[in-house]
């Protein structure tokens, strides 16, 4: 059967939610129409904040995109096996991630035609046509591992010798999208707020916060809705990931308060006291700054206590905690106070009007829809594969990784480091044939 015939069969529930999803994708691609024809000018974006609400989703939806090598390079460099299952979901949360980046783009531009500008006029000096490269690209190898890993599974296959390079490019790629990304930013010499060299690394930071930290809520979610369980020791390993990644966001971030108040620089104080404080200007976003820093802090309380952060209630907590600061932070303040007050000093007020925040959730929703076809494939093609093998699960343990990565941890079979796990009966599938 083709792999995504599978998406198509489900409960009724499950039937629901994609009818309700694709519903709410209509409905916002027809808002879509309505601003492609009257223009931005129904965002609340103005002259002096011409980034809002849409970059703002593109650069933490970058960082999304980019965590997927949190897995990749666990599974697929080191042969640690507890990750087979979570690695699939992994790489089909970048593809939708890419995708989204991809569609605000498009819809920030006014004009999708505009994009052709970019591909046909190259400019080898600007950051946007690198963005573009790095984007496109690293959407490119994701779809490729996607598609062979599920045809691997589904014929109980190992992974074909060529996709190795791929893999492995991916890595440095997926580190790339973000730098870059970063660089559109800090390469602005008129913001002060932005023009700073931890920039990179703190957008790097929070990524591999914020994208595991979802990765785990829908595997949790998986398990409860479908039975489909990763396995504990994935989810402990990956939630250290989350630690250790949000700490060194926390760090980063408090040696730009102390660098900004210590020495007193009003470029970089105004931008901070509005984002954190509300002063000098709406004081919405001095609600979410607040909201985000509290957060982030909270977050770190039950992560850095490994009783607490193996516990499924606290670590679920902690990872809603940590996805919604680095939203409201990156998805949010980060773009709005770069741009208020101005070079000049104008604070103007941004508030995102309904069309823009309906558009927003249209393509939210196209990435739930996204996460929601690929992740019922996988899980499908896992039903199969364990339905024809029968392998025995631990009473209340984690089943192991996926596939043909799980029968050769049944087998007890492990490839050499750097190489992809033998088939069930612990052969290759030349051996078998």
């Amino acid at each position: 059967m083709f792999l995504f015939e599978k998406a198509l069969e489900g409960s009724r529930r499950y039937q629901l939610w994609v009818a309700g999803l694709v519903a709410f994708i209509g409905v916002a691609f027809v808002v879509y129409l309505h601003q492609l024809r009257y223009g931005l000018g129904i965002t609340g974006m103005s002259r002096n904040v011409s980034w809002g609400l849409y970059i703002g989703q593109f650069t933490f939806l970058v960082g999304i995109a980019a965590s997927a090598v949190m897995v990749v390079i666990p599974y697929y460099l080191h042969n640690r096996r507890e990750f087979g299952r979570m690695t699939i979901l992994g790489e089909s949360l970048a593809v939708a991630a890419v995708t989204m980046c991809l569609a605000f783009i498009l819809i920030d531009m006014g004009s999708p035609t505009r994009a052709l500008n970019v591909i046909l006029y190259p400019q080898f000096h600007s950051i946007m046509f690198w963005d573009m490269v790095s984007l496109s690209g690293y959407l490119f190898l994701n779809a490729i591992i996607t598609v062979n890993a599920l045809h691997a599974e589904q014929q109980n296959l190992p992974l074909a010798g060529w996709l190795s390079p791929v893999i492995r490019l991916s890595i440095p790629w997926a580190i790339s999208i973000h730098t870059v990304t970063a660089f559109l930013y800090c390469g602005l010499p008129g913001r002060m707020f932005w023009r700073t060299a931890v920039l990179a690394p703190r957008f790097l930071a929070s990524a591999f916060a914020a994208g595991p930290a979802l990765l785990i809520l829908l595997c949790l979610l998986a398990r409860k809705l479908t039975g489909y369980d990763v396995g504990k020791k994935a989810i402990d390993g990956l939630a250290v990931v989350v630690t250790y990644a949000m700490l060194a966001n926390v760090f980063l971030l408090m040696m730009e308060l102390f660098t900004a108040f210590y020495s007193h620089v009003p470029e970089l104080t105004e931008h901070l006291k509005l984002m954190y404080l509300g002063q000098g200007g709406p004081t919405l976003l001095g609600v979410f700054g607040q909201v985000s820093l509290l957060l982030m802090f909270a977050a770190l309380a039950p992560l850095l206590v490994p009783r607490l952060r193996r516990s499924e209630r606290w670590l679920t907590i902690a990872c809603a905690a940590v996805f919604t600061s680095l939203w409201m932070d990156k998805g949010v303040c980060l773009v709005v106070c770069g741009f208020s007050p101005s070079p000049l000093g104008a604070v103007t007020s941004y508030v995102p009007t309904l069309p823009e925040v309906t558009i927003t959730l249209g393509v939210w929703a196209a990435g739930a829809l996204m996460i929601t076809v690929f992740y019922k494939i996988a899980i499908a093609v896992n039903a199969e594969e364990g339905a024809e093998h029968s392998p025995t699960y631990e009473p209340g343990g984690a089943r192991g990784p996926v596939g043909s990565a799980a029968h050769a941890s049944q087998a007890g079979v492990l490839s050499s480091p750097g190489q992809f796990p033998a088939s069930g009966d612990g052969t290759s599938g030349r051996d078998r044939r």
